[in-house]
């Protein structure tokens, strides 16, 4: 197994991330992209209750002076990374070259081997000549002020690590966002766009450390604009995980029942254009998550030190 991203022991290689050093080429198109990204999400929000919302999605710079930080976290995490996708690979050598699709709800053939992950996920599917197995996966981080409490947001910084390396080893598209909202009366709502299949680039785990506890959070609008993403993507399963540590709450009313309607209606929507959603509660609100996303779609995160690696494992079995 080798990456040209990674060291011969399992470390992350880091590049040369300073924007002064870019050519005015790569500025140049570095700013279309956030443009389009700016245009694109406030598009995907058109027509619902966060129309009129202030939107600005960000594009944070790849700083190498987080290269520390970030060696710092991913160093005890990689050689687990690296175990999970050592033996994932051989999975998804097997599964390209056989004629059944494995871990499906239904099918002609049943696996026993799958009962014990008890996700009901039991049978293998005959796969027409044309379809080949595939995953995208998004990964969005409630950036709420909350988030800053009780190594929450340590916790949620070493979960992306863990899923950002894992994705680059098996060369799995990943779409990595933070949110939150009420930053100022002219930006009501921000994203930052952290890592995004459209521009992939080895610097994007450097701005990754810009993830941080910021103000309230408006879960509905970023849920809509990253499974807008995911959905017109051309991979079988879509899997957008949330990680999260409470309930919606944003001015002037995003809250309460409100808010979670929002949730639950997007969420019902985008799931019948394909998308799998999962929640990672990592907070004092884990029964609220756990209402509003349905039992079959929650995780309860109770061991932080635990969580990149059963994250990983996790969006593992989806492959």
């Amino acid at each position: 197994m080798e990456s040209s991203d990674t060291g011969e022991d399992g470390s992350p290689r880091y590049h040369q991330a300073n924007p002064e050093s870019m050519s005015e080429d790569a500025k140049q198109k570095e700013r279309e992209f956030r443009k389009n990204l700016n245009r694109s999400s406030r598009e995907f929000v058109s027509d619902t209750i966060h129309e009129k919302v202030k939107l600005i999605v960000h594009r944070p710079d790849a700083d190498p002076e987080h290269q520390q930080e970030y060696a710092s976290l991913s160093k005890g995490l990689m050689p687990i990374v690296q175990e999970i996708a050592r033996k994932t690979l051989p999975l998804l050598e097997h599964e390209v070259s056989s004629e059944f699709a494995r871990n499906r709800y239904y099918g002609s053939k049943f696996q026993a081997d799958s009962v014990a992950y008890g996700d009901y996920r039991y049978f293998a599917k005959k796969r027409p000549p044309t379809e080949a197995p595939s995953l995208v996966v998004g990964l969005r981080v409630d950036e709420s002020a909350s988030m800053s409490a009780f190594g929450r947001l340590e916790a949620a910084k070493r979960a992306v690590i863990a899923v950002y390396e894992f994705c680059q080893i098996c060369d799995i598209p990943v779409l990595i966002y933070g949110d939150t909202a009420d930053v100022s009366r002219l930006e009501q709502m921000s994203i930052f766009a952290y890592a995004d299949f459209d521009k992939p680039d080895a610097s994007d785990r450097l701005r990754l450390m810009r993830i941080q506890a910021r103000s309230n959070n408006r879960d509905g609008m970023a849920l809509r604009i990253m499974a807008e993403r995911l959905a017109v993507s051309p991979q079988q399963t879509k899997l957008l995980v949330s990680i999260s540590d409470g309930q919606p709450k944003a001015m002037d009313n995003y809250t309460g029942s409100y808010a979670v309607s929002d949730m639950q209606q997007t969420i019902e929507e985008y799931e019948r254009k394909g998308i799998t959603f999962l929640a990672a509660a990592i907070g004092q609100d884990k029964d609220v998550i756990s209402d509003i996303y349905g039992q079959d779609r929650f995780l309860d995160i109770t061991n932080l030190q635990e969580f990149p690696a059963k994250l990983v494992r996790i969006i593992a079995r989806y492959l």
